[in-house]
């Protein structure tokens, strides 16, 4: 079974760059068909899909992050890794990484707080 853990720092100040990285067990990122993505849920919010990595390495974002985001990968590593640029309190949320096959959600990590504050 996959599962997934995210790390990276807590806080991050305006303008920086939020980088998150997720570690994948059980499985591998190369995996046909499997779809690896970031969400993230504000305080008191709903959840906001942000982008995903697949299989082969293609990459698709939300378009209203997509000036903003870039999702890699590290096969040898078996993780995936988003950036956010130029972030506001306004990104302030919990971060999750999740699986998917196809269309079908799979896994999730339990979520790392982001507080962007100065």
């Amino acid at each position: 079974q996959v599962q997934l853990q995210e790390s990276g720092p807590g806080l991050a100040k305006p303008s920086q760059t939020l980088s998150l990285t997720c570690t994948v067990s059980g499985g591998s990122i190369t995996t046909n068909y499997y779809y690896w993505s970031w969400i993230r849920q504000p305080p008191g919010k709903g959840l906001e899909w942000i982008g995903y990595i697949g299989y082969s390495g293609s990459t698709y974002y939300s378009p209203s992050l997509k000036s903003r985001t870039s999702i890699s990968r590290d096969t040898s590593k078996n993780q995936f890794t988003l950036q956010l640029n130029s972030v506001t309190p306004e990104d302030t949320a919990v971060y999750y990484c999740t699986s998917s096959y196809g269309s079908n959600w799979d896994a999730w990590g339990q979520g790392t707080l982001v507080t962007v504050s100065s």
